[in-house]
């Protein structure tokens, strides 16, 4: 591996940090709706567990308010019940052909919760960031005592993976911070 191919590598490994934080924090609830919630929902589908958005179509209807339209009717009620056993404390109600799941509001307690949540997902994705330099930097160190790079070489790449760790944990403060601005706005 040369020390181009340990960067690229570092960063990859590093977006792909980001991208599940992005998607551990879309399950966080907020005080307003938003399909994404719905996302890790699982139904039983003809015997096999099927992802809620591939047996219904998700929409809002207003800001506290998910529609949930099952593409077959037959579907309904065990669309239904999948919502209200998920760990999300929602309570789904049918109205013809439509399940409406009303959000509600949260507490000032409740979003502090959130907001230590959001806290322990953010400090979770620094850490594997803090891994993947710590990684790269074992490589780098192998390649110098291999004799496959100079001092130098090694040297300037640790500073470059630094530079990239400093980024991408910036990134994750800076996705913590929306997060918990918008879990804490009424």
């Amino acid at each position: 591996m040369t020390v181009a191919e340990i960067k690229k590598n570092s960063d990859q490994r590093m977006q792909k940090s980001i991208e599940t934080l992005k998607a551990d924090l879309a399950k966080v609830r907020t005080g307003r709706a938003h399909t994404g919630i719905l996302d890790h929902v699982m139904v039983d589908y003809y015997g096999s567990p099927t992802n809620l958005s591939q047996v219904a179509n998700l929409t809002l209807i207003d800001a506290r308010t998910i529609g949930v339209q099952p593409w077959e009717k037959k579907m309904l009620n065990v669309i239904e019940k999948a919502i209200r056993d998920s760990d999300l404390g929602l309570n789904p109600s049918s109205q013809g052909d439509m399940i409406r799941v009303p959000t509600p509001p949260l507490t000032e307690e409740r979003r502090k919760e959130m907001v230590k949540l959001v806290k322990t997902e953010g400090e979770g994705a620094k850490i594997a960031i803090r891994n993947i330099r710590r990684d790269a930097n074992e490589s780098l160190k192998k390649m110098l005592k291999d004799k496959e790079c100079s001092e130098d070489d090694e040297r300037r790449a640790q500073d470059d993976i630094q530079k990239l760790t400093d980024k991408f944990v910036a990134e994750v403060d800076k996705l913590l911070a929306e997060k918990e601005k918008e879990v804490l706005t009424v």
